[in-house]
């Protein structure tokens, strides 16, 4: 049996910034209301970057210090991609001339990386595959209704990918990914149409279900959270993750956070929050972590692994 090993990660943010105060002027509305209600200070925008174009970018950037060319795999999580054919992960393997190999891209919501490294670690771990990209990818900025507060606030546009590699060595790995109905339509996105979010049903759905997953992925896997070093969660909105920590009963500082800098990147916050860990030195091997996902579908999933 493999064990999974996370080589490296790195993320690629557009080079438009957009702060607060202009969004605040637009909606007519007091200085700091964003942050107050979000957490968030500034977010990314593409401008005439295409969804491709960060998604290769941000595995260029891992290919600048690690052999990528070999990789088995490269899936990638998006919800956001216009064109269906064909995929991300194609134009990543065609442009970086990348060896044949499975490519995929999912549609998972704003938990897809979640299912995305779930599906890498299966194929590493039954030995079809020994080397994989996972990319998480969204642009955002260009499918929001520009009057709905509720999403131009949030969204940011953003790119990363994460390298894993079979190893030997025995590591923790346990996952709880499920999905519910989502019988109200709380969030949703047509490509022909805007992105929808119905905000206090998603802090509801959110807050409620993430506590629930979590506390099964921990009786799953018998370790104890005062085990886990950081909690990884989709960055989706501070008073959602404080309500998550206050509700385990753990202190707010086990979570990861960066929504402030990076916004709300959907299927990208995740790795782009492991490539600044890494790069921080915040992860050392040995260290145990849990990734959380959660979003439209409505789609949750979590995975306790072993750095």
């Amino acid at each position: 049996m493999n064990y999974i090993k996370i080589i490296d990660a790195k993320d690629y943010m557009p080079r438009q910034k957009v702060y607060n105060d202009e969004i605040e002027k637009k909606f007519n509305l007091e200085e700091g209301y964003i942050s107050k209600r979000t957490g968030i200070k500034e977010r990314y925008y593409a401008g005439k970057e295409t969804i491709e174009n960060m998604a290769l970018e941000t595995v260029k950037k891992l290919g600048e210090s690690n052999e990528v060319s070999d990789v088995d795999l490269i899936i990638v999580a998006t919800t956001s991609s216009k064109s269906l054919m064909p995929g991300i992960s194609n134009y990543i393997q065609k442009e970086l001339d990348i060896n044949p190999c499975i490519c995929l891209d999912i549609l998972a919501g704003c938990s897809g990386f979640i299912n995305a490294f779930d599906i890498a670690k299966i194929y590493i771990e039954t030995g079809k595959v020994k080397k994989a990209l996972v990319v998480g990818v969204d642009l955002l900025s260009d499918i929001v209704d520009e009057s709905d507060l509720g999403t131009v606030a949030v969204l940011s546009d953003g790119a990363a990918a994460v390298l894993l590699e079979a190893c030997s060595e025995k590591k923790s790995y346990f996952a709880n990914i499920r999905a519910e109905k989502d019988e109200k339509n709380i969030l949703y996105y047509k490509t022909d149409s805007k992105i929808y979010m119905d905000g206090k049903e998603v802090y509801k759905y959110a807050v409620k279900k993430t506590v629930e997953n979590l506390e099964k992925l921990i009786d799953l896997s018998g370790v104890g959270l005062d085990e886990v070093k950081y909690i990884i969660p989709h960055q989706s909105n501070l008073r959602i993750m404080k309500a998550m920590a206050s509700r385990l009963g753990i202190d707010f500082n086990k979570l990861y956070i960066n929504i402030d800098k990076k916004g709300n990147t959907f299927c990208a916050s995740i790795p782009i929050a492991i490539a600044e860990m890494l790069e921080k030195g915040l992860l050392v091997a040995g260290d145990k972590v849990i990734l959380l996902g959660y979003g439209g579908g409505l789609n949750i999933g979590s995975i306790l692994l072993e750095i």
